[in-house]
């Protein structure tokens, strides 16, 4: 039996409250040591010692000398990501990086190098792997019900017409923006289905009357699948008033479609609590209203005679990412998403810039 593997999360804003420390804190085998927050008391208000044992640290290096700590969780603004991964890297520690993975590919490429180079753990947050409504795409392809998928779509809309205000997510730097905040999601999850795309397009924006960041993007991915075409189109915008499905695919036998974002998120961020993996005690099912269609023509010979059905949504759980992480820590499974994968979706997320600017498909070369 392995001794539990200490945790120090990085950063408590939204992606250190609600993504990190509570599901690193239901998942058996890791224990939140630490949270790292330079200034504020919220960590602490959030996790009192006196009930909890986290201790509460005002500097990264606190972190990084204390030898009961094995794995940072990295959860601060984006551009701060690849300095404090390399620090903990060269510190000894496992890592963790909330995404974007890095601002560039060639940071990307040296944190990977490094961590190789120590025989440490890296691991890019590409959660939404374990969102249901994902995981229901992959059973609705695996059971080939829509037949050959010809087109793939993946939308992750908001509506905020006006930029907010005394926040990092709105400053003008290349690694903000919609294209690093959402666009790593929509760019993994096609990765994760499909694999390496042949050829990219894309429409990167500022939408907005005023913006300072790239507010949306449309992103097609050109793959070939036994020999025929398959585009995965991947879209933002930040002025979707009516959002579109989160999930739409077309096929040879039909389509599915799906509306509405996994619940896990909103649920946490209105209080809810993880229960601990293995307790018994039941995670997030998403409401029947939530459910995606399927509809299918059972004869292609009559295509207006159409079949529909609700498909249940699978359960989402984001202690399956930390799970991994720590069967791979301990030598008991590969991982999941490894440090390559946040490579190649920062690589694409940078040719869809340059396709954007140069206006042309560009031939995906990793």
């Amino acid at each position: 039996m392995s001794a539990d593997i200490g945790v120090a999360v990085i950063g408590f804003g939204l992606g250190g409250r609600v993504f990190h420390a509570p599901f690193v804190s239901a998942v058996p085998g890791l224990k939140l040591e630490a949270i790292v927050q330079r200034k504020g008391d919220a960590a602490a208000k959030a996790y009192p010692f006196t009930t909890t044992g986290v201790r509460i640290l005002r500097s990264v290096e606190e972190a990084l000398d204390d030898p009961a700590i094995g794995l940072v969780v990295v959860s601060t603004p984006n551009e701060t990501h690849f300095a404090l991964a390399k620090q903990a890297l060269e510190a000894g520690k496992h890592v963790v990086i909330d995404k974007p993975f890095a601002a560039t590919s060639a940071q990307a490429k040296e944190l990977v190098a490094l961590a190789k180079a120590k025989g440490l753990v890296l691991v890019p947050f590409h959660n939404r792997r374990w969102d249901g409504d994902f995981l229901t795409v992959k059973r609705v392809l695996a059971e080939g019900s829509v037949g050959r998928l010809v087109t793939f779509e993946s939308h992750f809309d908001r509506f905020r017409p006006l930029p907010r205000e005394g926040t990092w997510k709105e400053a003008g730097d290349d690694a903000n923006g919609m294209l690093f905040d959402l666009g790593p999601h929509l760019v993994d999850q096609a990765l994760a289905l499909f694999g390496t795309p042949d050829a990219i397009t894309a429409s990167v924006r500022k939408d907005r009357d005023e913006t300072a960041i790239e507010d949306a993007f449309d992103i097609t991915l050109h793959f070939t699948r036994d020999g025929r075409g398959l585009l995965a189109h991947c879209r933002t915008s930040m002025l979707a008033c009516d959002a579109a499905p989160r999930f739409l695919l077309h096929g040879t036998r039909g389509s599915f479609k799906k509306y509405g974002l996994d619940p896990q998120e909103p649920a946490l961020v209105a209080g809810a609590k993880v229960p601990v993996m293995g307790s018994g005690d039941a995670w997030l099912e998403e409401d029947v209203m939530a459910w995606g269609t399927l509809s299918v023509a059972p004869e292609p010979a009559d295509p207006a005679t159409l079949v529909k059905h609700e498909v249940i949504t699978e359960r989402g759980d984001y202690r399956g990412f930390y799970a991994n992480v720590r069967d791979a820590i301990n030598g008991d499974a590969e991982q999941a998403v490894t440090p390559e994968d946040g490579y190649r979706v920062v690589r694409l997320l940078e040719m869809a810039r340059e396709s954007s600017r140069e206006g042309r498909t560009l031939k995906v070369v990793f």
